[in-house]
Formats: C-alpha cells, sequence, structure tokens
C-alpha cells in the first residue's frame, strides 16, 4: 500500500485484515471438510497472512512481498522477543507449504496434516491478535 493513510483509516485497516484472517480460517475448515486438502493449506496460509499484514500495519511496517512480510516478521517481532521463533515457524511452515501447494506439481498433502497444522494456525492468529492488543 503506496498511499499514506491516517491513523483511524489504518486502525480500520487493521481490523479489516484481523476479520479476513478469521473469514479464511472458516474457508479452510469447509475446504478441509469437503477435501480440497491444497485449498485448504492456501486458506491456512492466508488466515495467518492477513494476520501478520494487520501486524504490520499497527506498526507502521511495509512489506511488499509476500517473502518481504515473512522478513518484516522475522526483523521486528521474533529478533526483538516479541514473538516466539516456535510461534514463527508456524508461519514459516506455513509460507513454504502454501508455495508447494499452489506453484509445485503434484504437491500434495493429507487431511491428517491439515488437522494438525489448524489449531497451530489458530494459535498462531492469537499470538498476532495478542501483539496488537485485539
Amino acid at each position: 500500500m503506496k498511499q499514506s493513510l491516517d491513523e483511524n483509516s489504518i486502525r480500520e485497516l487493521v481490523i479489516y485484515r484481523l476479520q479476513r484472517s478469521d473469514e479464511t480460517l472458516k474457508e479452510a475448515k469447509l475446504m478441509l471438510q469437503e477435501g480440497f486438502i491444497n485449498g485448504a493449506m492456501n486458506r491456512l496460509y492466508y488466515a495467518a497472512y492477513y494476520a501478520v499484514i494487520a501486524l504490520l500495519l499497527e506498526n507502521g511496517i511495509t512489506a511488499q512481498t509476500h517473502a518481504g512480510v515473512k522478513q518484516m516478521l522475522g526483523l521486528h517481532f521474533v529478533l526483538t522477543g516479541k514473538l516466539s521463533v516456535q510461534t514463527s515457524n508456524i508461519y514459516a511452515t506455513l509460507f513454504e507449504k502454501r508455495h508447494s501447494s499452489d506453484y509445485d506439481d503434484f504437491a500434495f498433502y493429507d487431511e491428517e496434516m491439515l488437522n494438525a497444522l489448524f489449531p497451530q494456525v489458530i494459535e498462531f492468529v492469537g499470538e498476532i491478535k495478542k501483539l496488537i492488543q485485539m
């Protein structure tokens, strides 16, 4: 986002991104229930991504790419001790698996893997919300 936003607009955008995160978690659950495993993986990643974008916005940090978002999360929140390495590893895992599920031929994830990841993503989003204080 290149335009400059006032404080109220930033806050509204943060709230919107967190709402998108919550909605996307619901999408992931529905896709998983219907057997769309790669789609559910994509949605899990985006649920986490939207939460991280909200955190970056809240703190005046910009990133131009998905890799940049991951890097800014590490630089401003993991290296400073605001977010644990263990928690950030959830995002790193999602980042890698989403990329693979979207772009690699024959990417395969099973329901068991997604069922294991799902609560981790919920925990990750919750930790991000704590950092935003929402």
